[in-house]
Parts: C-alpha cells; sequence; structure tokens
C-alpha cells in the first residue's frame, strides 16, 4: 500500500512539473479557455485556406503524407491563445480573394502579400514578416539575372494571380513570362529546362531549394520591401483577435520561434 501510495505522489509531482512547463498558450488551450489578456473566441471553428503547395508556408509532407509548413504551425498557436478551433481547407489561389470576400472562408493563411488592390477586396492583419522576391534558377545556371533578362530566349515562369506575376512583368516581356497554376508547377518547368527561372517570393525559393536539393539557386534579387500578413473577410471578427496573439507573440518570442523554424528569418 505504501509502494502504491508513493507512486501515486511521485506521478502527480510529475505530472504538476510537466505543466509548469507548458507556455501559458498551452495551458489555457488545455483549460479551454483564452490566454490572459487576449480575446476569447469561446472555442469557435474557422475556415482556413490554404494551397498545400507553397513550402515553407503550407505544404504535403512526403514522408508522413500530412500537411505542415509555417502556416499551420502559426494558426494553431494563435489558436491556442484565443480559444478556437482551425479547420485548414485546401484552396486554389486563383480566385481566392474573391471567395474570401464572399465569405468562403474566415482566413487565408498563404504568404499572402499586402497590396492597396487586395485590400480593397479582403481586410488584412497586421503583418508578420518582410520579404523579397527572387530569380531562382537552376542550380547550374551561369548567366546573371541582367544577362538573363536581356537574352530574347530566356523564359521565366511564376504563379498566375500573384504579385510575383506582376514582378516578373515589370522585368520580362509579358511573351517571356510563363504564368503557372501554382509555384510547383513552374519550379519543375525551371528543373527540366522549359523556363529559365522563377520569380518567386525569397522564403519560399528557400523551401523549393530544400525540397529540391543541388537543383536550384537564388541568382539575384527583384524586390526586398513586401509585407506578408493574413487576409480576411470585410470586417470579420477574427482580424482583432489575430492581430492581439500576433502582438502576444512578437513579444513572447514565439513568432520568432515559428518565423526562424521555418526560414522566415536567420535569428
Amino acid at each position: 500500500m505504501k509502494k502504491i501510495t508513493g507512486l501515486l505522489v511521485f506521478l502527480v509531482i510529475a505530472s504538476l512539473a510537466l505543466a509548469s512547463c507548458a507556455s501559458p498558450a498551452e495551458k489555457a488551450a488545455d483549460e479551454g479557455e483564452a490566454m490572459e489578456g487576449l480575446p476569447d473566441l469561446g472555442g469557435k471553428t474557422f475556415t482556413v485556406a490554404v494551397e498545400n503547395a507553397y513550402p515553407p508556408f503550407n505544404y504535403i509532407d512526403e514522408a508522413t503524407g500530412k500537411p505542415v509548413g509555417w502556416d499551420y504551425d502559426a494558426v494553431t498557436e494563435i489558436c491556442k491563445r484565443l480559444n478556437c478551433t482551425p479547420n485548414f481547407q485546401e484552396a486554389a489561389w486563383d480566385g481566392i480573394f474573391l471567395a474570401m470576400a464572399a465569405g468562403e472562408y474566415d482566413w487565408l493563411a498563404d504568404g499572402v502579400t499586402v497590396t492597396a488592390e487586395r485590400d480593397e477586396i479582403v481586410d488584412f492583419s497586421i503583418p508578420y514578416v518582410v520579404i523579397g522576391q527572387v530569380l531562382l534558377v537552376r542550380a547550374d545556371e551561369t548567366a546573371s539575372v541582367d544577362e538573363i533578362k536581356a537574352d530574347s530566349n530566356r523564359m521565366v515562369g511564376t504563379q498566375i494571380g500573384t504579385t510575383n506575376e506582376i514582378v516578373a512583368l515589370e522585368h520580362f516581356p509579358a511573351e517571356r513570362v510563363s504564368s503557372f497554376e501554382d509555384f510547383g508547377a513552374a519550379v519543375l518547368a525551371t528543373i527540366s529546362g522549359d523556363t529559365d527561372g522563377v520569380v518567386i517570393d525569397n522564403v519560399s525559393a528557400f523551401g523549393f531549394m530544400e525540397a529540391n536539393p543541388g537543383k536550384l539557386k537564388i541568382q539575384g534579387e527583384l524586390t526586398s520591401d513586401e509585407e506578408l500578413a493574413f487576409a480576411f473577410p470585410p470586417g470579420h471578427e477574427l482580424i482583432e483577435a489575430v492581430n492581439a496573439a500576433l502582438e502576444s507573440m512578437k513579444a513572447d518570442g514565439k513568432l520568432a520561434e515559428i518565423n526562424k523554424k521555418w526560414g522566415l528569418a536567420s535569428e
């Protein structure tokens, strides 16, 4: 009896020790409430649109077959803090902003660049990172960005309906720009030699380089000051709450931790 009692006491002490190691967000989630000082969304479920084809933000891990990425970690952490549940839904990029404006989804998490044009259709959170756009090329490419621009036989790819497409058309003639449904297809076209580069965000360029070791490299920067943020239907209840959660994640270092994990920041 004494041995059993001693074991029970040990287990209780151990569980209390583990609980004390949990983050404030984890403790709040375990208790079914929002983190102290943040809006409580009452356990509501919200649909979160992702492509699952845009590393490192969201993609399918080939080893496990499960969706992973910055968006999954960041949105899950935000919902822990706000007492809500994310329901991730795969969505095509083309037409996503009109779908958001119509309320088909509650939340768009897909490495979205803030622009004045998009701001007329959807509402944005505060930015969570500033990125640049680059030209991603095959690893054996010897020509500079300027030389690729000057060569009328060179083609580049990008994703349709993105700010990357806009930048591609600013740097290359329209007849030399191929716009694909997603960046995965654009990257494969460059690897296979059908195009000579991809205009893409620097963070995602590193994601595709990691997914295709030894096949790709960044040849040069095209822009350097684009803010990424979450998008919502106009006036949605999530906007203010998510902003508060992001501010708290900035303050306690959690956002920097997630950014570093997925390559959105070097430190």
